[in-house]
Parts: structure tokens; C-alpha cells; sequence
């Protein structure tokens, strides 16, 4: 019998994010929100924040990720050297959501926000690198 909590259509159970946890993403947020094209949506009581119309990272808000202090960034198709230093940093795991390749966070004191800090870039500057191809464009699908 499958898991029903990973039915088609359904959300996974979310964390209730830590007093410290969401404090320390409100000071993340706050410093994100200047970056350029940066936009700020809820999202089931995590904060998503999107270049443009790409989403590139969830900060929690009154839930988290999958631990109660994680918050997570998407990065597709890294090169082989970020994907080195995924593997490299013990508190970076990785979720997919949606067909996506997304890495949690592991924020356990103030001293990782610059490193949180820096995987959002890393995750801002990929949501932005990616060229869309216009519907007039696209290869029709009988082709």
C-alpha cells in the first residue's frame, strides 16, 4: 500500500518552524528583499521568495521545511563544482518537490545565516541564469 502522505496531491506534514528559526529568516528575508527582481509571496506558513516569476527559495515563517529550523533553496542542473559543495556541507540535505532538485538548510545558530545568506544567492542567480523559450518558439509536439 503506498504512503498516503506521498499521494499525488497531497502536501507533506510541515514542522512547526523554532522561535529562533523564524527570527533568523525574517533577518534573511529583510536582507533578500533588496536584491534585484526579488518578490515576497506566503506559502503555507513558509515565505517564498522568487526572481521574477521563478521561485527560488522558501524561508520559514510560522512552519519550516523538514526539520524545525531548516529552510530550503532550489538549484537545477548545478555544476559540478556547487554540487561538491552540497555534498561537502553537513547541513545542506536535499528534498524534491515537484520535480525539482531543492536543498534544505540547517540553521542552528546565528554564525550559518552567512552561509544561508550565500546559498540564497547561489539559488537567486540560478533562478535568474535560466533562458525561457517563448511560446511562439516552442517545437510543437507532433514534431
Amino acid at each position: 500500500m503506498p504512503d498516503p502522505t506521498r499521494l499525488k496531491g497531497t502536501r507533506p506534514k510541515l514542522p512547526k518552524a523554532s522561535g529562533e528559526t523564524k527570527a533568523w529568516s525574517a533577518a534573511l528575508a529583510t536582507e533578500v528583499a533588496g536584491w534585484p527582481q526579488v518578490t515576497t509571496r506566503a506559502f503555507f506558513g513558509l515565505a517564498a521568495l522568487y526572481r521574477r516569476d521563478r521561485i527560488f527559495a522558501l524561508l520559514p515563517r510560522t512552519r519550516a521545511m523538514e526539520t524545525p529550523n531548516s529552510l530550503a533553496f532550489k538549484l537545477e542542473s548545478p555544476r559540478l563544482r556547487v554540487r561538491a559543495r552540497l555534498q561537502q556541507d553537513p547541513r545542506v540535505g536535499s528534498a524534491e518537490m515537484q520535480k525539482a532538485r531543492w536543498c534544505t538548510f540547517e540553521l542552528t545558530s546565528t554564525a550559518d545565516l552567512r552561509d544561508a545568506l550565500a546559498w540564497l544567492a547561489q539559488a537567486h542567480a540560478a533562478a535568474g541564469s535560466k533562458k525561457r523559450v517563448s511560446p511562439s518558439r516552442e517545437i510543437p509536439k507532433n514534431l
